[in-house]
């Protein structure tokens, strides 16, 4: 029976109602998930896949759900993956806390990620609106803590449309909860290959070889279980049958999930990464103007920061802006530089992207798709046009540049801000544009997207030095009209 908390409910929806306008029928949509869909589909909501299975733009989707945990009918988390197994490895409430190293016991693999490799940003709905099994996992049956909790149902083998999940449980061959102080005994089959187990809460892990000659007797393994490590007492077992004693001295319950994996497995030194439908990254969520603006509180650890593979960032200027405050004084001139600020800031969110800061009279924005850059820089030029042919008087001149490329996330002065040679060169890359022109790296214009936005308009590439760049670099000047 589905219980929803009524009165939260429709004084919650009431407020997402009034942020902001909605296409016809979101609302509803949204509503219907709630108080319809099963458990499953209100953990670890996926906004992307919302989107699309009831024809909604992502971006919408996107602020949606932002909107929905800001007023607390839906908690957010940062989900940390495995590339290889698609488990849910750990998962952190607040961006301050999210550790992007990474340990999985099933694949016997580490590393680190970056905020929009594997970082995966979900939502589940709060135990306050109604209540999951999934909000008290010592309640759920063993197969559920497994292949509901911990992993993602979307994770495909390399290049084909099968399910890694699937092919897994193919290769299972127990499961069982370990409670403190209790012997637990499972019996399986085993051929030849590798005998492994893991705690998918707290990834310990261990791996038994399986080879020599079949055996008809069952071989009797026994595991001690320590709350930390599991310590096999045999180094290898035969193919055949296998009595599993797993012994658990520890003060917590355990868990165990045992797996026979092939030889041709074993003999893999790295798993390839699995496919993933589209999800929200971390990345991309600190690049979205909707959650700077929600969640203004979200901080990095100053220490570290947080790395990003590939993102995009736009500098504008205004050109001959000292010449304007001179000829207009400051309260006129003030005044025409926040009307170019409000321009370029409306520009910016729909396309994707986010104003981090203003320096004097120029923006930075971020982008996490390259493509969504250029279609925001020409955008606002037309703006630009339009408001300097609808408006007496002198008119903004402004002049943009862009590059892609790695950067790290950080906080400085209370505001999420990027550092890095990537911010240096397209700050030096704007100071290549003339007025009415866009700048774009060599980098950018050769990124996904990027060649099919200017097509028909002039292009023009020359060299320039750029900071930190050895030599010159080709730059590219997208020519007005």
């Amino acid at each position: 029976m589905i219980v929803v908390n009524d009165r939260l409910l429709e004084g919650k929806m009431t407020e997402i109602e009034q942020a902001r306008a909605w296409s016809p029928r979101v609302i509803s949509k949204f509503e219907t998930l709630i108080r319809s869909g099963d458990d499953q589909a209100l953990y670890r909501v996926n906004p992307l896949a919302f989107a699309r299975d009831r024809a909604i733009a992502e971006p919408e989707a996107i602020d949606l759900f932002l909107y929905a945990a800001r007023c607390g009918l839906f908690d957010m988390s940062w989900d940390v993956l495995c590339p290889q197994s698609g488990m849910v490895l750990d998962s952190f409430g607040a961006l301050r806390t999210l550790q992007t190293h990474y340990v999985c016991g099933l694949c016997d693999v580490s590393g680190d990620t970056d905020l929009d490799d594997f970082i995966e940003v979900s939502f589940s709905v709060s135990p306050h609106l109604r209540r999951l099994p999934f909000h008290e996992p010592q309640t759920l049956s063993v197969e559920d803590f497994h292949w509901k909790l911990r992993f993602g149902n979307d994770g495909r083998l390399p290049g084909q449309d099968v399910r890694f999940l699937d092919v897994l449980r193919g290769f299972v061959r127990g499961m069982t909860f370990l409670p403190p102080g209790t012997t637990t005994m499972l019996r399986a089959e085993l051929g030849p290959g590798s005998l492994s187990g893991v705690n998918v809460q707290t990834q310990a892990a261990f791996a038994v070889p399986i080879s020599g000659d079949p055996v008809l007797a069952p071989t009797l393994l026994k595991i001690n279980y320590d709350g930390k490590r599991f310590l096999p007492a045999l180094p290898v077992v035969p193919p055949g049958p296998v009595v599993i004693e797993v012994t658990n001295t520890g003060s917590g319950r355990g868990a165990l999930l045992l797996i026979n994996w092939p030889p041709e497995l074993v003999a893999l030194t790295t798993k390839p990464a699995l496919d993933f439908d589209p999800y929200v990254s971390g990345g991309a969520l600190l690049a979205r103007q909707t959650f700077r603006h929600l969640f203004r509180s979200e901080r990095v650890d100053e220490k570290e920061g947080l790395g990003i593979r590939q993102i995009t960032f736009l500098f504008t200027d205004l050109k001959g802006s000292t010449a304007m405050y001179e000829r207009l004084g400051d309260l006129n001139a003030y005044a025409l530089v926040r009307e170019h600020f409000a321009l370029v800031n409306a520009a910016v969110q729909q396309h994707s992207g986010a104003v981090v800061k203003t320096i004097g009279d120029a923006v930075m924005a971020v982008f996490s798709r390259p493509s969504d850059a250029i279609s925001a820089a020409l955008h606002i030029f037309e703006e630009i046009d339009r408001f300097n042919g609808d408006h007496d008087g002198p008119g903004i001149i402004l002049k943009i540049g862009a590059h892609c490329g790695p950067s790290i996330a950080v906080t400085l002065n209370d505001n999420l801000d990027y550092f890095g040679q990537t911010v240096n060169v397209a700050a030096r890359v704007q100071s290549l544009a003339d007025a009415g022109q866009v700048c774009i790296s060599e980098a950018l214009y050769c990124a996904p997207g990027v060649s099919d936005l200017l097509a028909g308009r002039s292009v023009v590439a020359f060299d320039a030095p750029l900071r930190g760049v050895e030599g010159d670099a080709t730059v590219y000047r997208i020519m007005p009209g």
